[in-house]
């Protein structure tokens, strides 16, 4: 009942003061109407009627402020639509008033002067504006009235756009954030030389940066623009390490819609994936993840990298049931403790089981009846999957094939696989056992008709938990040396939260059976990643910390590939989403091959199921098994 009367009347906890004074000021505009139209004093026939219509004029006027919406924000942060709105409302709370003294007649016969009404509607909108304003140009101050602690560092601010407005205004309001602004630097040739906000200046362009850095010399650079792509902010920190000035950073567009609070407080150091030059991918999550949208869904892996990303973000399209399920309770109960106490998830439950185990599988799927399922779990670290290849295979390959027929069997409606380049001719047990991963949800599509079964492959992603990004980290933060296997190792990164939006889309993409690629823009040269991770940390490679070639890994590949022989990149209706187009594979081979490779975990035999698997990647990539006619 609560939550219906806030949607019908919008207020929030300082609204009752915001009334108050507007009722002051409707109650001065209609009297100031009256005394204003009659030079000589208010004659008394139309006194009678001021005293009548007064208390009428105010709580109606006040009653269409509300359903105009005039109470839904603190009035230092008001726009230009809230300015639009006021005048919409005092319009029909003009026209409300003219119509109660037309129909309730409380002077008699005697009509209001339309001088007064006039007056009335003029006073109350200069009045209703003009406060309005007050209380902004008093909390907003400009930077000329803005008084900076002594110890306030003067900082610089790259964009001078939204971003860039909100850290400046945050700073104003704000003088314990010990800042002093002193201007902006944008490319957007409009604003060149202009004064943006609160006074400050656009100095230049980043292409300018160096010049404007020694001229203003600031103490701090911060970039306040959340999707400025990777170069731009490399040109930014280039500039500023040369000059051995700081520089920090707003958070990305994905990490804002994840946090709040104060904007400034939330600017952090410069990462690795900021300056990686590629274009990072926006989508509309609530549009391209509506199919989500009151159907209970089965994240598997929850508590790994992209399994707890895809939890995040699933959650924010409000599912009916976001199942969790996950072998590890530590990553699942972080997972879960997040959502529900963090982010107020109530529709989550937490799920401890393990994919491999069928029964238990059957047992879930029996209790939740996932509409929707992401198959997130799996091994991944390459090196430890090439010395324990029977778990390899049996976690990542049979453990997707049991989930896979179980989803089939429960009537699931899509079956997403989160896959990995490393599928692509694959040279390791790690690539290999989800290459047959690939072909187990290929199979299964062909046996199960109602399910559409799809796999989504894609690169390195950053921040994920062992990856070359986070092993680099630690050798710097132990001062070397940092190690890299081959000068020409090249592999493609994206972040967690652009992989999870993009796979996210393609689970609503094809009719089945389908794999997508995501576009990896550019592989980058992971010599390259490591010395621009040095650099980051405000050291030199080479001379503050080493970098230390070590060759390459058995089986380890210099670069990935995202399709493979015998597949033909496909544009599909999703912007950065291909289709690998090839032969479909027999859905009876593979279950033979799978039933051999199930004898050898069994009977683990990790010689055997190596050169197996090895033998059936060789196979599928030099001639494709086409379905028998």
């Amino acid at each position: 009942m609560l939550t219906r009367a806030r949607a019908v009347l919008p207020l929030h906890r300082f609204s009752l003061a915001q009334l108050l004074v507007d009722g002051v000021l409707v109650a001065s505009a209609w009297y100031l109407a009256f005394t204003l139209r009659f030079d000589s004093g208010v004659p008394p026939r139309y006194e009678r009627l001021l005293e009548a219509t007064l208390a009428p004029a105010v709580l109606g006027s006040l009653a269409v402020f509300v359903v105009f919406g005039l109470y839904q924000k603190w009035w230092r942060y008001l726009g230009p639509r809230d300015y639009s709105a006021i005048v919409r409302g005092v319009v029909v709370a003009t026209l409300a008033v003219l119509g109660y003294i037309a129909v309730v007649k409380p002077g008699g016969r005697l009509a209001t002067p339309s001088g007064v009404i006039a007056l009335y509607f003029l006073l109350l909108l200069a009045l209703l504006c003009g406060v309005r304003f007050l209380v902004h140009a008093v909390l907003e101050r400009p930077l000329r009235g803005f008084r900076a602690r002594k110890d306030a560092r003067e900082v610089l601010i790259v964009g001078a756009g939204g971003g860039g407005r909100l850290v400046l205004r945050e700073i104003l309001r704000n003088p314990e954030l010990r800042y002093r602004p002193v201007g902006f630097v944008d490319d957007d040739p409009r604003k060149q030389r202009q004064r943006v906000e609160g006074g400050l200046r656009v100095l230049g362009t980043t292409t300018e940066l160096p010049r404007i850095l020694e001229e203003v010399v600031p103490e701090e650079v911060i970039i306040a623009i959340p999707s400025a792509p990777g170069t731009v902010r490399a040109r930014v920190v280039s500039a500023c390490r040369e000059r051995g000035i700081p520089v920090r950073t707003l958070p990305t567009v994905f990490e804002l819609l994840q946090t709040g609070g104060n904007v400034v407080r939330q600017v952090r150091e410069v990462r690795v994936e900021d300056v990686l030059g590629r274009e990072p991918v926006r989508m509309e999550l609530e549009h391209v993840g509506a199919y989500l949208t009151g159907q209970v869904v089965m994240v598997t892996g929850a508590g790994g990298s992209i399994g707890a990303e895809l939890s995040r973000q699933i959650s924010r399209v409000g599912p009916r049931r976001l199942i969790l399920v996950d072998h590890a309770e530590d990553n699942l109960f972080e997972i879960f403790r997040e959502l529900e106490e963090d982010r107020h998830v109530r529709m989550a439950v937490a799920v401890l089981a393990d994919c491999k185990e069928e029964e238990r599988m059957r047992e879930v799927f029996e209790e939740h009846r996932p509409a929707v399922v992401f198959h997130a779990a799996a091994y991944k670290h390459v090196a430890l999957m090439e010395t324990n290849p029977v778990e390899a295979v049996r976690n990542n390959a049979l453990s997707t094939r049991v989930v896979a027929r179980v989803a089939g069997e429960s009537g699931t409606r899509s079956f997403v696989l989160v896959s990995t380049d490393k599928a692509v001719s694959p040279a390791t047990v790690m690539g290999a056992s989800k290459a047959l991963a690939e072909w187990a949800v290929e199979a299964a599509d062909g046996h199960f008709a109602e399910t559409a079964y799809r796999t989504v492959r894609f690169g390195n992603v950053l921040g994920s938990s062992g990856s070359v990004v986070q092993i680099f980290r630690r050798q710097i933060a132990a001062g070397g040396p940092v190690t890299v296997t081959d000068p020409g190792m090249k592999r493609f990164f994206m972040t967690i939260p652009e992989a999870v939006q993009l796979i996210i889309r393609a689970g609503s993409l094809g009719k089945g059976g389908d794999v997508f690629v995501l576009e990896m823009e550019d592989p980058v040269s992971i010599l390259e990643l490591a010395r621009d991770m040095i650099r980051l940390s405000g050291l030199e490679p080479e001379r503050d910390i080493a970098i230390e070639l070590i060759g390459r890994r058995r089986g380890e590949k210099l670069e990935e590939k995202l399709f493979n022989p015998y597949e033909e990149p496909v544009d599909t209706e999703a912007e950065k989403i291909l289709l690998a187009q090839g032969d479909p594979l027999d859905p009876d081979w593979v279950e033979e091959t799978f039933d051999r490779v199930n004898y050898l975990v069994l009977d683990g035999d990790a010689a055997a199921l190596a050169a197996l698997v090895g033998e059936l990647a060789t196979r599928r990539a030099a001639r494709p098994v086409r379905v028998a006619p």
